[in-house]
């Protein structure tokens, strides 16, 4: 998949155009863990994405990431 097609099955499924690029980078990582791309198609175009200066929102990773602490002995 190019980002022509990208964009093209991102507008067949929200009804509109992408915003930004971010938006694009949320529609292939759900595409890839769906199966709908292969991790070669999503790498491509997670590259190509990068490139355009797509990244996911600072709030976002906080809220999802966490760190384990080591248990007190």
């Amino acid at each position: 998949m190019v980002m022509k097609e990208l964009i093209y099955q991102f507008i067949l499924l929200k009804k509109r155009q992408p915003a930004h690029a971010n938006e694009l980078l949320d529609f292939i990582q759900t595409n890839y863990l769906n199966g709908d791309l292969t991790i070669k198609e999503y790498k491509k175009l997670f590259y190509e994405l990068d490139q355009r200066k797509a990244h996911k929102p600072i709030h976002y990773m906080d809220q999802y990431s966490f760190v384990i602490q080591p248990q007190a002995q």
